[in-house]
């Protein structure tokens, strides 16, 4: 789109920005000094308006311009490194409600998708929607019963059971059936154009440009919303999810049906429940609150460190209470466009950071966000641990069941930016997520115990993650792959040599040089045999110990001597000589 097409674009959300105020916070930020010049054209803002804190007026802003900049405006509420806590907060208060479109469109859009006609498709398609927003809406439907696979069952559905069969019949699978708005996928290419020649000009304007990171926020929205403009992305999360608590007594995720679902259609079981902050509907039910607090803390904990698979968007919107458990209550998640993960590293170096926050080891969190790479590696240990301890200690001296876990680690991140911290989208999705967890948990059981639910649970999903037990899984996996390499490793140093001795390498060695390196190359040919050798036989040490008769246990014991014997003799006891 040519920069004359974008004007009357940005003039419309200047003219938004400069009506709610946001030109005093943009003035204070040297950011885009033209909108300035607008204020002469525009009315004076409303009392009402001006009285109200920026993140409001910015919250106000983003609804009037249209659902694609509340889209943007909800991503933007995860990046709390990149925007301030207060509008951060403001920001996440954005409803997603937009009016719906009409119920013969859905209809159309369903069958050129699938397609076959809706007949062929569903037994009853409701035209009315359950719900709409920006991206897609939700329409009730029932399977026909052909339509019914051998998997099509749950094995603990919440809803839809019948008591006197155990399952339910064919004809009576309630489904909900999700479709992406038409024309959306341009819509938001067109509004992705104008956000990013706003997020052009911030970057070109603005003198710490390089703190704010326009160009990482406008990328942060638009493959978020790319994310979402395909259906199939938010039924895998979902398969995913399923799968990782399949036969919980804690979540229960619907099941997708696939035959029923494309990019533009998603086909879900219909499941009843109570919202998560309906506080008076689930006392009527009859449900354990303190109870089901403590599972949504647990499951928090069990989502990110053991299965590093997390729901982000867990609002009570989306988090639905199973009415027909209440001694032993489950909670039901629904809509899952936006899930988070981490990398293995970053996951093991925030199990430790919590650890040691539960313990008060204040140096040891300053060492691990130094070793994981955070920070650079010039900031001092001893003025971070002090920084830390400046935070941390004020909480501590209030009872732990007053003590927000969420808020501690907020406070920490804000601090450890101040020594050059930097983070990843997932660890900020990641707090977001925490925040929403714990007031959720608060809301049910004011009285939580946030640390004792958590330290128990997430001790025992690190001790299992990095065990023995689990390291030696690990290199078993591996062990074919190290054995596929090992041949051609000596193959591959011995060409670099020979190329580094007729010059064609990067680097120049003379005969000297050359020959000590021929020496260190039988030595890690020698080395790799070892290793191999010895993880093969400690790893048959363990499986004959597993699987066979515990009356010969001479066997596994001489197997894991052998190989502990071979693979010490692989290990560098000595450091090389310079």
């Amino acid at each position: 789109m040519t920069p004359l097409r974008l004007l009357p674009r940005v003039l419309h959300v200047a003219a938004a920005l400069v009506r709610y105020r946001i030109d005093d916070l943009i003035d204070e930020a040297h950011v885009i000094r033209p909108l300035r010049w607008l204020r002469a054209l525009l009315p004076r803002p409303r009392r009402q308006i001006a009285a109200l804190p920026r993140g409001a007026r910015l919250r106000l802003a983003l609804t009037e311009l249209g659902p694609i900049w509340v889209k943007a405006g909800q991503v933007l509420s995860t990046r709390r490194d990149l925007i301030p806590e207060d509008v951060a907060d403001e920001l996440a208060h954005l409803q997603d409600q937009v009016p719906p479109f009409p119920g013969d469109v859905a209809r159309r859009i369903v069958e050129e998708s699938l397609g076959k006609p809706i007949g062929e498709l569903y037994a009853s398609f409701d035209e009315v929607p359950l719900a709409s927003a920006s991206i897609a809406q939700v329409h009730a439907a029932r399977l026909l019963p052909l339509s019914r696979r051998a998997g099509d069952v749950p094995a603990a559905g919440p809803a839809n059971v019948d008591a006197s069969a155990g399952v339910p019949p064919a004809s009576a699978r309630e489904v909900v059936v999700k479709v992406l708005r038409p024309n959306v996928a341009r819509n938001i290419a067109r509004n992705l154009e104008l956000l990013d020649a706003l997020a052009g000009m911030v970057e070109r304007w603005h003198p710490q440009a390089d703190k704010i990171r326009p160009r990482d926020m406008f990328n942060e929205v638009a493959k978020t919303l790319h994310n979402e403009l395909n259906l199939q992305n938010e039924g895998a999360n979902a398969s995913l999810l399923r799968r990782n608590f399949e036969n919980s007594d804690d979540l229960y995720v619907p099941e997708i049906f696939w035959s029923h679902t494309g990019e533009k259609v998603l086909t879900m079981e219909r499941v009843h429940g109570i919202p998560a902050d309906d506080v008076v509907a689930l006392d009527k039910a009859g449900i354990d609150r303190r109870a089901l607090a403590a599972k949504g803390v647990r499951l928090f904990y069990e989502q990110v460190f053991r299965d590093n698979f997390f729901h982000a968007d867990a609002h009570p919107g989306n988090i639905w209470v199973d009415p027909t458990r209440t001694r032993d209550p489950r909670f039901i998640a629904l809509d899952f466009g936006i899930m988070g993960s981490l990398p293995d590293e970053d996951q093991y170096w925030l199990a430790e950071n919590f650890i040691a926050m539960f313990e008060r080891n204040y140096r040891r969190i300053a060492e691990l966000h130094l070793a994981a790479g955070w920070m650079p590696r010039h900031i001092r240990v001893d003025e971070l641990e002090a920084a830390i301890r400046t935070v941390c200690e004020p909480y501590f001296t209030r009872p732990l069941s007053e003590i927000s876990l969420a808020e501690v680690v907020a406070k920490l991140f804000s601090t450890a930016r101040k020594f050059e911290l930097t983070l990843q989208p997932q660890l900020i999705l990641l707090q977001k997520t925490l925040l929403n967890v714990e007031g959720l948990g608060r809301q049910l059981d004011p009285e939580i115990d946030i640390w004792s639910v958590a330290q128990p649970v997430l001790k025992r999903i690190v001790a299992d993650r990095y065990s023995a037990r689990h390291a030696l899984r690990e290199i078993r996996k591996r062990v074919p792959e190290w054995l596929r390499i090992a041949p051609l490793i000596p193959e591959r140093i011995h060409s670099a040599l020979e190329k580094l001795a007729e010059g064609n390498g990067p680097l120049q060695f003379g005969e000297r040089e050359l020959e000590n390196l021929r020496i260190l190359q039988r030595e890690i040919q020698r080395r790799i045999l070892a290793a191999a050798f010895g993880g093969a036989l400690l790893i048959g040490a363990a499986l004959v110990y597993a699987l066979g008769p515990h009356q010969h246990l001479w066997l596994p014991a001489v197997l894991a001597i052998i190989g502990f014997i071979s693979f010490a003799t692989a290990w560098p006891w000595k450091r090389a000589k310079e």
